[in-house]
């Protein structure tokens, strides 16, 4: 089940930064927001692309970061060497669990495959009862739009109940996720 008091947020999003500076823009703005409402930022401990936008955010407006990579990734996404909380796993698989597990929302940022996978592997825990925490897409740039198309389809086609698209919120802004959470608390 949920908690009624979001502590810290998991991160899913790029180690790019995309071919737009709102992007990069939003992510900075997601690392100030966690660091003002006093929520532990949760992501994968790297220090590029979107990643590296909200950690160095967090950060410098004096969050808790808790960073988690597996050992494979060390070194192709540049680790975050200035948090204090750092996890090294063994494999995704884990590392996904221990973020999922250190964390009370998530919020999926754009990115690449890898945001995918996560995203839809977070979704899919929820729709098996494995949890019930907040997921939002923030959906700079109608990054999400085609996806959500996708589900639509699969939806439609009978792969999925319609209930499917309760399992996430879209949001437009940093700004509407944080008033979201503040409604639940």
């Amino acid at each position: 089940m949920a908690k009624s008091i979001i502590d810290a947020i998991c991160v899913f999003c790029g180690s790019r930064s995309g071919s737009s500076t709102d992007f990069s823009h939003e992510a900075t703005q997601l690392g100030k927001q966690l660091a003002f409402n006093k929520c532990k930022l949760v992501y994968g401990a790297g220090n590029i692309g979107l990643m590296g936008n909200v950690a160095e955010a967090c950060e410098q407006a004096g969050g808790d970061i808790l960073g988690v990579m597996p050992h494979s990734l060390t070194k192709k996404e540049i680790g975050r060497k200035t948090i204090k909380s750092f996890i090294i796993t063994e494999d995704m698989h884990e590392r996904k669990k221990v973020m999922y597990m250190n964390s009370d929302a998530v919020i999926a940022m754009p990115g690449g495959l890898g945001t995918l996978e996560e995203l839809f592997e977070i979704i899919t825990w929820k729709q098996l009862g494995f949890h019930d925490k907040p997921i939002y897409l923030l959906n700079t740039l109608d990054f999400w739009n085609n996806t959500i198309k996708a589900l639509q389809n699969i939806i439609d086609l009978g792969f999925a109940e319609e209930e499917s698209m309760n399992y996430f919120k879209v949001c437009q802004s940093v700004d509407e996720i944080f008033l979201d959470l503040k409604m639940l608390g």
